[in-house]
């Protein structure tokens, strides 16, 4: 899922992250990582969208710095934000309570608006590759080298075998 939040200047950043759940749709948590642009939106602003998608290459290049130019957005209706133009799902979202963390932050939301622009295609063996390499960039502060290196050859195979 990618989370798409802006600052008070509002300027827009897009994240990838997964939400936690808690059994309702319309509650789940975020864990931003203590410093990143997306838990000081969250900070100053209390509010942001959350996409259901299956665009794996914006998912890359959102991890890998690479979004320039932004991908095309549309407003949001419930809160200060944009919604992905090329969405599955969206869920508008408040934040209703920040729980600090030295590591990751718990960012607790309430779903306000949500709505569906088409269906979701899944994640074929490649896709689900791609987005685990993706994960797997955001580690590198606290990863072996050597072990970054294997899982990126294993990935690298299935894409081949696979594609995309």
């Amino acid at each position: 899922l990618i989370v798409t939040t802006r600052s008070r200047s509002g300027e827009t950043n897009l994240a990838p992250m997964g939400p936690v759940f808690d059994g309702e749709q319309d509650r789940f948590e975020l864990r931003p990582f203590a410093g990143s642009q997306t838990l000081a939106n969250l900070e100053e602003t209390r509010q942001g969208v959350l996409h259901l998608t299956d665009d794996v290459d914006l998912f890359a290049k959102a991890v890998t710095g690479e979004l320039d130019p932004l991908p095309p957005f549309i407003d949001a209706t419930s809160v200060e934000g944009h919604i992905l133009a090329n969405t599955c799902r969206w869920y508008e979202f408040k934040v209703t309570f920040i729980q600090p963390s030295s590591h990751r932050t718990a960012v607790h939301c309430h779903v306000i608006q949500s709505g569906r622009k088409r269906d979701f295609c899944g994640f074929n063996r490649a896709k689900a590759m791609v987005i685990e390499a993706a994960i797997l960039a955001t580690r590198t502060d606290f990863l072996p080298l050597e072990e970054i290196l294997a899982q990126f050859r294993h990935f690298e195979n299935i894409i081949e075998k696979t594609g995309m």
